[in-house]
């Protein structure tokens, strides 16, 4: 065979591949070409700078400044325990007394006439009961009868001691040393029982300031905690208290309780003054209502809301639906939707969608990646 023949034998199957070959670089080109055509991936904008807060309990540990009245502690109102015509009253408001000083009198004339009356039933209660008790020593009366005759001797006598103590209770006594802190009787008056004449301040027991707190407020304050307390009449510095009492029972009228913080002694202290004490309420029990500042929360209708939500490691925001409860200057309540301890933004929620990226303002990411890292692996 020819060299010729041998070429074009070899030649021809080549050429019966050429369309296929052709085929197959048209195809990737028009591939290309499409692929060219469609626009590219977006590229991530840069992540928003934000502000975050903390969901706290809203009863958390916090500082409370409340005012109330300075009071003595145990303040006396005084009365008679008899009705009666006040004959005098011998001290006026803001007197000094003593222990066992007189400071009122009632007219005893009446009471005086009734003690009186009960020694001469006693005396004729007392001369039947001898002639009774002759007879029977003769048989001419029978023990019943002498018995009756006891018996009517002894009221007599009970009568007698209550018209005494009637007339020693128509002089009014200072219980202990103190100051009058009122005088709403006067003399000439008629004196009811149990009708208060004088209120006594007893000096021994000291100041307290008493304040009202809500109820919620009440639970967190602890017997024996300290106080600070400012009152202007005193002086400008202040005073180291103490809680020396937490009420039991919230007033019907306020529905607030009443709690007294003892003051150290100080000659300035008067009864009346206005005061302010600082108290340190304790953390919130567990299931507490928790608080975020109202700027983050966004579409609230009725008692329901949004909020963004970081997640520490992504540091993606995320959309939640919250219940809401009362607003106040502090913040806003929410009853239930998040935890203590999770942060939800609070700047630039307009400009925010599920799942972005943030980065907290005045912070590098690393830094904040940093610290998230470690705010997850403390829990």
């Amino acid at each position: 065979m020819s060299n010729r023949a041998f070429a074009h034998d070899v030649a021809a199957p080549r050429k019966g591949r050429r369309p296929l070959a052709v085929a197959a670089l048209l195809l990737a080109a028009t591939l290309a070409a499409c692929s060219s055509d469609a626009p590219p991936p977006p590229k991530p904008g840069p992540a928003l700078p934000v502000r975050l807060a903390t969901v706290r309990p809203v009863s958390g540990s916090a500082m409370l400044v409340v005012s109330g009245t300075v009071r003595l502690k145990r303040e006396t109102p005084l009365s008679f325990n008899t009705p009666g015509r006040i004959a005098d009253i011998l001290v006026r408001e803001g007197d000094r007394v003593a222990a066992g000083q007189v400071l009122a009198r009632l007219d005893i004339t009446s009471l005086g006439a009734a003690q009186a009356s009960a020694q001469a039933e006693v005396v004729r209660a007392k001369s039947d009961l001898t002639r009774l008790e002759d007879l029977f020593k003769k048989g001419w009366v029978t023990a019943p009868r002498v018995e009756q005759a006891r018996a009517t001797m002894a009221a007599a006598q009970a009568r007698l001691r209550a018209a005494g103590f009637d007339v020693g209770l128509a002089v009014l006594r200072a219980p202990s040393a103190g100051v009058v802190l009122s005088r709403p009787g006067e003399p000439g008056q008629i004196a009811q029982p149990g009708q208060a004449v004088l209120t006594l301040g007893e000096m021994g027991q000291g100041f307290v300031l008493r304040v009202p707190l809500a109820d919620r407020d009440a639970a967190r304050v602890k017997q024996g905690q300290p106080a600070t307390v400012r009152i202007a009449a005193v002086g400008p510095g202040a005073l180291a208290g103490q809680v020396s009492e937490v009420g039991a029972r919230g007033d019907d009228g306020t529905g607030t309780f009443r709690i007294e913080v003892k003051l150290p002694a100080n000659p300035r202290l008067a009864s009346g003054q206005i005061g302010e004490a600082e108290l340190l309420l304790g953390p919130a029990e567990v299931g507490a209502p928790l608080m975020v500042p109202a700027t983050a929360v966004f579409a609230a209708r009725a008692d329901e809301g949004f909020v963004y939500v970081l997640e520490p490691v992504t540091r993606r925001v995320r959309q939640r639906q919250v219940a809401l409860g009362e607003v106040g200057e502090a913040g806003v309540i929410v009853t239930s939707g998040l935890q203590p301890g999770e942060q939800v933004i609070t700047t630039g929620i307009d400009r925010l969608r599920d799942g972005q990226v943030v980065q907290i303002a005045g912070r590098a990411p690393a830094q904040v990646a940093t610290q998230v890292a470690a705010q997850v692996a403390a829990k």
